[in-house]
């Protein structure tokens, strides 16, 4: 998983700059004013792509990631009778690391693009825009650190849940977790 998160952190990171880029150039061009310009329609629509597709998709992943294996590290303690410390304590302190700084990585670029359709419809500001598009970079660089640290910790944890869970079957007698989809296949 930490894998993929690195490169979709990548991707969003460069669909954000891309369109921090192109909203330069439609500022440096008068895009807002010109209609002949394509420059503003593109920033919008790379924009809407950025904020919607893989800033939000990105970041709601991570959520969803965190969600889904605290559950399951949660159930497998309680089935396992696994003491809540270390293991399942700190995917919840992970998740509680984690989930503020994706969401501020979301809120930002949300704000940025409200705050552009304001200096579109409106006549805001332009420099809140560029501020905040400039914010939406550095804070989305920021949680993608934190983001990808914090799932390849993540997934240790969940490492040492199936050591422990496999000692504990063998000191029961049991299979091995691999012997018993083996049994279960066929």
């Amino acid at each position: 998983m930490s894998q993929i998160l690195a490169r979709l952190a990548a991707f969003n990171f460069l669909a954000l700059l891309t369109t921090f880029g192109v909203g330069l150039w439609s500022f440096l061009q008068n895009g807002l004013t010109d209609l002949a310009s394509p420059a503003f329609p593109l920033h919008l629509y790379l924009g809407l792509f950025a904020v919607i597709v893989s800033n939000l998709g990105l970041h709601c992943l991570v959520f969803i990631y965190f969600l889904g294996t605290g559950r399951w590290v949660k159930e497998v303690a309680i089935a396992y009778r696994l003491p809540d410390v270390p293991l399942p304590k700190l995917t919840r302190e992970l998740k509680r690391r984690t989930f503020p700084v994706a969401l501020l990585a979301m809120l930002v670029p949300i704000t940025t693009a409200a705050v552009g359709a304001g200096q579109k419809t409106m006549g805001w500001p332009w420099g809140l825009h560029l501020g905040l598009g400039l914010a939406s970079l550095f804070i989305n660089l920021w949680a993608n650190v934190i983001e990808v640290r914090n799932v390849r910790s993540n997934t240790g944890i969940i490492d040492q849940v199936m050591q422990e869970v496999e000692r504990i079957r063998a000191e029961h007698g049991l299979p091995t977790n691999e012997e018993a989809l083996q049994q279960e296949e066929g």
